[in-house]
């Protein structure tokens, strides 16, 4: 399916859509943000019959051993690595039940690697054990939105307690200064049930760069720097409390930039999403893969995978886990836990190659994002009281 054609014919819909709802589009400081008019009532989205939105796709197929070879070459090609660190929630629940999604257009099946003999592996991230509800999985979810009259579905997850990042793809139309609506984020999403219930937002921000068209991709409007994307969600009432954000359940992941975790231009990648060629995206899909930096590719991170539509804006994360204890052992050089660094942002239109690809995380747009909407420059949480469950208990914790 060609992304480009298949966003124009919707232009004038969206058109329309936007003024209904009052939107409000302010560009500043590189950034530029849709603003959802607080007195607007909640968008009506078809959570059932949502469709996959389309992963930008490349129909060249390039040598990815030569690729792999030249950013072991290379090194580093961003500036200097920092991070963020995130934070583990509380675990509780509030679930609602969004209705079971019917079949889709179908996909491929898991293999070990494809024509580009890229290693990986994908599964079920759900084990049938509650998976999606638990630290850490709980914390990447389903983004549900409107493109016209149709709802359609991608992937995300939280950085902050009440911010979500994921593809700006996922967000507007490359080029064509022009956002979605409606968007819905269900943390840890499983079968139509949303077990830390649904969280509207209250803007989306990208940078200005992809919304006008200028970002310098390698492919326009597919292989960009800077396919990224920011969600502030707004509050609610929450088991009995006002003004809640999902983060103080789920938790949310820290997140790094300019190739923090990377060594000699690779690292190794753990990618979270929906697609909806893996179980009809009713499940959490995990791929676990090396990740290289492709310098021919607007330094995008490649990793062999398995998943395609649906999967857009799903977190690429380094170090994901729960972390053992430390008993005569030291951390590496890297130890940010469950770090996004990148979010699934393109992969191809054949489905022999089984690579995808993502914008990595730098100081030219996440920090710029997050200091856009937090309205200051990222720091690594510290010194927040939060209860963590852990098994049938729960413990008081200081980060």
């Amino acid at each position: 399916m060609n992304l480009k054609s298949v966003m124009g014919t919707i232009l004038a819909v969206l058109a329309l859509a936007s003024i209904s709802l009052g939107q409000a589009v302010n560009t500043h400081n590189a950034v530029t943000t849709y603003s959802v008019n607080a007195d607007s009532p909640e968008e009506a989205l078809d959570y059932v019959h949502a469709k996959q939105m389309p992963l930008p796709s490349l129909s060249s197929l390039p040598d990815s051993r030569a690729a792999l070879m030249r950013a072991l070459e290379a090194g580093q090609p961003h500036g200097t690595p920092g991070f963020a660190a995130g934070g583990v929630g509380n675990g509780i629940m509030s679930p609602i039940n969004l209705g079971t999604p019917v079949a889709g257009n179908g996909g491929v099946g898991p293999e070990d690697f494809g024509t580009n003999n890229h290693p990986f592996t994908t599964e079920r991230a759900d084990l049938s054990i509650a998976t999606n509800k638990a630290y850490p999985y709980g914390i990447a979810g389903k983004l549900f939105f409107k493109i016209g009259g149709d709802t359609y579905i991608c992937s995300a997850s939280l950085i902050k307690r009440g911010i979500v990042v994921t593809a700006a793809h996922c967000v507007a139309n490359y080029g064509a200064s022009q956002f979605y609506s409606g968007w819905q984020f269900v943390p840890g999403y499983r079968s139509g049930s949303a077990p830390f219930s649904k969280w509207t937002a209250a803007s989306a921000t990208i940078l200005t760069v992809y919304y006008n068209g200028t970002d310098g991709c390698t492919v326009y409007g597919v292989v960009c720097p800077d396919d990224v994307a920011v969600i502030t969600l707004n509050t609610k009432k929450y088991k009995g409390l006002a003004n809640q954000y999902p983060g103080t359940y789920t938790g949310w992941y820290g997140y790094g930039w300019n190739g923090y975790g990377f060594v000699g231009g690779i690292t190794q990648i753990t990618q979270l999403g929906y697609p909806v060629g893996l179980d009809n995206a009713e499940l959490m899909e995990r791929t676990d893969s090396y990740g290289y930096t492709d310098g021919n590719n607007s330094n995008n991170t490649v990793i062999g995978s398995n998943m395609n539509g649906g999967s857009s804006g799903g977190p690429w994360l380094i170090n994901f886990g729960i972390p053992p204890t430390l008993t005569g052992e030291t951390n590496g050089s890297a130890p940010l836990g469950n770090g996004v660094v990148g979010v699934t942002s393109w992969g191809y239109t054949s489905t022999s190659p089984k690579e995808q690809g993502a914008s990595p995380f730098t100081s030219n747009n996440i920090t710029v994002l997050i200091s856009a909407v937090c309205g200051s420059t990222p720091a690594p949480a510290r010194n927040w009281l939060s209860i963590v469950r852990i098994g049938d208990e729960s413990q008081l914790r200081y980060w």
